[in-house]
């Protein structure tokens, strides 16, 4: 094994356990975020998982304080 591949073999545990994309960026010397991005997160779905169950949290957190709002105004009336 090279180097190189030590180096490289540490972004994607550091990504999957939650590194910001522009720290691994930085830590690997890659110009360009997309770099990064297309050849390090494309081998972890769970991201993308977490992401959406993240986004889904954040949309049923604001439904709920939308409907107390709502109930808390009709019976304000």
């Amino acid at each position: 094994m090279r180097l190189h591949d030590l180096r490289h073999g540490a972004a994607t545990p550091a990504l999957a356990a939650g590194a910001d994309l522009r720290v691994v960026q930085g830590l690997l010397g890659h110009v360009s975020i997309v770099l990064t991005a297309d050849t390090y997160t494309s081998v972890l779905p769970q991201l993308y998982h977490e992401s959406a169950r993240a986004i889904a949290r954040l949309v049923l957190k604001a439904a709920r304080k939308t409907t107390r709002k709502v109930h808390n105004a009709r019976r304000d009336t």
